[in-house]
């Protein structure tokens, strides 16, 4: 025996059990054969509501007529049919390209000129470069040369460099006496006197009561109340000669070429002077001079008296 399934109605949602004999195999057959088209019916009947809606879709989105549609009653729908139609997809809107981009400005009438203009040259660059250079050696070429000087003269310019500090640079005085406009050749009429209160000094003048150096009747002694250190200790006697000849012909202004001072300069002051020259190799000396070399006062390397400006030796 078994028991059997079947729905009493097409539309009934429950079903129908019936009890069937297990060995009668035509009374099983008939109730499965009965079971599945009850099954089939059932999946393939649709409601009057859910057509009626199904066509309203489709007439909404134009997928359907009235006249091919077949009736509930003759043509029953199935499920798949009821599928609603899917709406084709809008075209997509055409690329459009991208403006060019606006032309450029022209450029100023100076920069369309400085465009066009010659470069200079690299090597010119290196050409400019060089003239200060040159124009520095040029100058340097056209300008008159110092006339160098030798012999004592041109030895005390640069011994002269220490006195400066006291006499000034131009002779012009300071602490200690000027020589500029004949001053020193008023004071000193004789070299030989000079020489003496260099290498000496005036304090020692004044130490020793000798009274006043060079010409008395000018009476120098002091300055300023200052004294004049004496200058032996530091220089030679030669370069005590050669300060004393710049002093009196490059600060003092006397004239080499004057019948006055012309005889001084050539045996004193000249490059070839014979007396320098003895001075610088030892065989003269302040001390001997007037005995060796004729025509001379005596200088000596301590203080004495001065000499009037018309005495000779």
């Amino acid at each position: 025996m078994g028991w059997s399934m079947s729905w009493s109605g097409s539309n009934s949602l429950f079903p129908t059990f019936a009890l069937y004999s297990g060995d009668d195999v035509e009374t099983r057959e008939l109730v499965r054969v009965h079971h599945v088209a009850r099954r089939k019916d059932s999946m393939t009947e649709i409601p009057e509501h859910l057509l009626k809606r199904s066509k309203e879709r489709r007439a909404a989105l134009g997928g359907g007529s009235d006249a091919g549609e077949a009736s509930p009653a003759t043509s029953p729908a199935t499920v798949g049919a009821s599928t609603p139609a899917t709406a084709p997809k809008p075209p997509a809107p055409a690329r459009v390209p991208p403006a060019p981009p606006p032309p450029p400005k022209p450029d100023p009438a100076y920069v369309v000129a400085a465009k066009i203009r010659k470069k200079v040259p690299f090597w010119a660059m290196a050409t400019l470069s060089l003239l200060p250079i040159w124009g520095f050696m040029y100058v340097q070429g056209v300008k008159p040369q110092a006339k160098v000087v030798h012999g004592p003269i041109g030895d005390g310019k640069q011994v002269y460099s220490s006195c400066a500090s006291c006499h000034n640079a131009d002779g012009s005085g300071g602490v200690g006496r000027p020589f500029v406009n004949g001053a020193v050749l008023k004071t000193f009429p004789h070299i030989e006197d000079q020489l003496n209160l260099v290498y000496t000094g005036s304090k020692a003048y004044k130490d020793t009561n000798i009274g006043p150096y060079g010409d008395p009747a000018v009476g120098h002694l002091g300055y300023n109340g200052a004294f004049m250190p004496a200058q032996g200790t530091g220089l030679s006697q030669a370069q005590i000669l050669a300060v004393v000849c710049h002093e009196r012909y490059d600060l003092g202004g006397a004239d080499p070429a004057s019948p006055k001072y012309s005889a001084e300069y050539t045996k004193w002051c000249a490059a070839d002077s014979a007396i320098y020259a003895g001075l610088k190799d030892g065989s003269l000396n302040f001390d001997n001079l007037a005995t060796k070399v004729k025509g001379t006062l005596e200088i000596g390397i301590k203080p004495r008296k001065g000499t009037p400006a018309g005495a000779t030796s």
